[in-house]
């Protein structure tokens, strides 16, 4: 890890919700470790962070039950039928796979358990949001670009 890759890291964990972040690498020969602490509870539960191009994929927490949504047109809000997808890490958030690709999912999207959502870069590594169920993408909360939170909510699925 460079100087450049450290700096980087210690930016997102000081804007972070995190109260602690532990990161260590090895190359077989050397080990790099760093333990950033800041005031404040540590993490609720470890996040791995696992590379795009792995056979596994990270994804999202399970759904979350209690954000509202209009139901039908006369406009009353459902608040148990809306699952709400959450950032699994602290990274910035990515709509598409590259600039020049769509999206891939927008509003009004029907989308099926294991369906790409969107990608978030940590450390340079990409890592896929995959959806945890079948349902309609009622909201995208984050602009492509942005910087995410650990637990910040990504999407509302219907």
């Amino acid at each position: 890890m460079d100087l450049k890759q450290l700096k980087s890291i210690m930016s997102i964990f000081e804007h972070s919700q995190a109260g602690q972040l532990e990161i260590s690498e090895s190359d077989g020969v050397k080990t790099f470790s760093v333990k950033m602490v800041k005031g404040g509870t540590a993490l609720p539960e470890t996040v791995t962070v696992i590379p795009a191009a792995s056979a596994q994929t990270e994804s999202a927490p399970a759904a979350k039950e209690d954000a509202p949504v209009q139901s039908g047109s006369d406009g009353v809000l459902d608040y148990n039928l809306v699952g709400e997808v959450k950032s699994p890490m602290v990274g910035i958030f990515y709509a598409a796979p590259d600039p020049d690709s769509p999206a891939f999912v927008s509003k009004g999207d029907r989308v099926k358990k294991g369906d790409t959502l969107c990608l978030i870069e940590a450390m340079k590594l990409m890592n896929e949001v995959v959806a945890e169920r079948d349902g309609e993408v009622v909201e995208v909360c984050v602009e492509n670009g942005a910087l995410v939170e650990f637990g910040q909510v990504l999407f509302r699925i219907f």
